[in-house]
């Protein structure tokens, strides 16, 4: 048997992807697991369990929609009971949580998946993918990867094996006791290992080249988080700890511990020696790509940590195989949410959509409407009110509004490069005009700090200044021939409101009414 679509684990995306599929009814699939249970990476990581994926079950609003705005945590399903929040009431939940809520899913969702099946190899023949997992070789026409960062990045530095791996180190604080202890990395594993090993170590350093930087100033939220930054605090209050900018030059045995040569980046002194009693390696991960022999190898990119992608999260140089999940941040590194449940849940259902348009010959779902000036406005002013998805992946994902002469069509959660590199275009539907609508941030907005009040702002609902709001906002831009012609910003609101007619919906209308009378501005 030949399957439609072969996904290859049974992670968050594996199961977001297969609860779509499963639903649809309309395709083979089936999904490979090489642990025995769904979800098998929260049952080890974070190491000290905690997550820092938001849950708020207490919203004082009753709009699913609306609530998953602030659930970071659920994957996307019209079942009521498969909402995370109803599992705990922690802000910040035990990954433990996580592990009983994606058995559920698979199970209340009904996902094909065939657990304790360890994918060893893959090979295309005759445009199939010949996929090994123990004694049986699965065959489908389009492979989808979903198996997470799953092996530890490791930086080019001598020495580095001798560190202790983050992913088998110690995390019981008493193992340290009255040692120096050296960390290297400064992301969120490296400081939530430091905040956890603070009370016991006589010191901890935090090395690396790059800047600390913070998810509240830069709006990513894979940047530092201040759940785990309490670290920061001791080294500025003079508390014996330190972060070290520079180049970790070389790691060597020194009898029971460890020499470290620095380069540092900031300081007079080019090269230091220091000696530490342990070396912890906090660097991240990696996509591995160990399993694809030379006929369907990916392409790698971002220091060869992610496969290589198209806008529509296929491989640049494998026809046929895509990736779903935390591997799908390659499209928008750093700048939007795909690497985190909160946004690649919408990801994945955008490739759901990709992958049946492309094979199953079926448009992108869409509203009619008539392509009134005023019509146009409230469908984008109702969606912008309560859309999840664009409010997750701002900047990513777009709702697109088509013009055909009197027939507008309202497409919703089409990720934006997709747009202007596909189209939306149907038999029945050949338009002219489209307006691609986001929520997004000011162009500088991680170059400022929120909380100096010294640095001027636009007034909120004040629809003369929304080109310079800095706080999420949405934006309209009118596409005509394939090209921008003209953009608008909504005024900002402190409360994320964008439906006073004055404000917001008068100029939206008159936006939409000078873009289809062909005068632009």
């Amino acid at each position: 048997m030949t399957l439609d679509y072969l996904i290859v684990g049974a992670g968050p995306a594996g199961l977001q992807l297969a609860a779509l599929l499963e639903a649809d009814g309309k395709r083979d699939y089936l999904v490979l697991e090489q642990a025995d249970i769904p979800g098998a990476f929260f049952a080890t990581f974070p190491r000290h369990r905690q997550l820092i994926s938001i849950n708020k079950p207490h919203t004082g609003s009753d709009d699913p929609e609306l609530n998953l705005r602030l659930d970071w945590n659920s994957l996307l399903s019209d079942d009521p009971a498969l909402r995370f929040t109803g599992y705990t009431e922690r802000y910040f939940p035990d990954a433990d949580v996580m592990v009983r809520y994606l058995a559920d899913f698979a199970a209340k969702t009904g996902a094909r998946v065939r657990y304790d099946s360890r994918v060893t190899s893959v090979r295309k023949v005759d445009g199939l993918f010949e996929v090994q997992a123990g004694e049986e070789v699965f065959r489908a026409r389009r492979l989808i990867v979903a198996t997470g960062v799953s092996k530890p990045y490791r930086p080019e530095i001598p020495g580095l094996e001798l560190a202790e791996q983050y992913a088998e180190m110690s995390v019981d604080p008493r193992d340290y006791l009255d040692q120096k202890v050296l960390i290297i990395g400064k992301g969120n594993s490296a400081f939530e290992t430091a905040d956890n090993l603070m009370e016991t170590t006589e010191l901890i350093h935090l090395a690396g080249p790059s800047s600390v930087r913070m998810a509240w100033r830069t709006h990513y939220v894979g940047h530092l988080r201040a759940v785990n930054n309490n670290f920061l605090d001791t080294y500025q209050l003079k508390s014996a700890n330190a972060i070290l900018d520079g180049d970790v030059r070389r790691i060597e045995r020194d009898g029971a511990g460890f020499t470290v040569t620095f380069s540092f980046t900031r300081a007079d002194e080019v090269v230091k020696e220091l000696r530490y009693d342990r070396v912890l390696a906090c660097t991240g991960f990696a996509f591995d790509a160990s399993i694809f022999d030379d006929t369907c190898r990916p392409q790698l990119a971002i220091r060869d940590r992610f496969p290589a992608q198209t806008p529509e999260w296929e491989s640049v140089n494998v026809p046929g195989l895509y990736f779903a999940g935390t591997i799908s941040q390659e499209r928008d590194f750093k700048r939007s949410t795909s690497g985190f449940i909160h946004g690649f849940r919408y990801a994945v259902r955008a490739l759901h959509r990709i992958l049946e348009r492309r094979y199953g010959d079926t448009p992108w779902p869409a509203e009619k409407l008539d392509a009134t000036p005023a019509l146009i406005a409230d469908a984008v002013v109702a969606r912008v009110n309560r859309t999840s998805a664009l409010w997750q992946q701002f900047g990513f994902l777009a709702d697109v509004v088509t013009v055909a002469g009197s027939d507008a069509r309202y497409h919703d959660e089409v990720p934006v490069e997709y747009f202007t590199g596909t189209g939306l275009r149907t038999a029945d539907h050949d338009y002219t005009d489209a307006f691609v609508v986001t929520l997004e941030y000011g162009p500088e907005h991680d170059q400022v700090d929120p909380f100096d009040v010294t640095v001027s702002r636009v007034a909120q609902d004040v629809p003369g200044q929304a080109h310079d709001a800095a706080y999420l906002h949405p934006v309209v831009r009118h596409h005509r021939a394939g090209r921008v012609v003209a953009t608008h910003h909504l005024a900002e609101n402190l409360e994320n409101r964008w439906d006073r007619p004055e404000t917001h919906v008068v100029p939206l209308v008159a936006f939409v009414d000078r873009c289809l009378s062909g005068v632009e501005g």
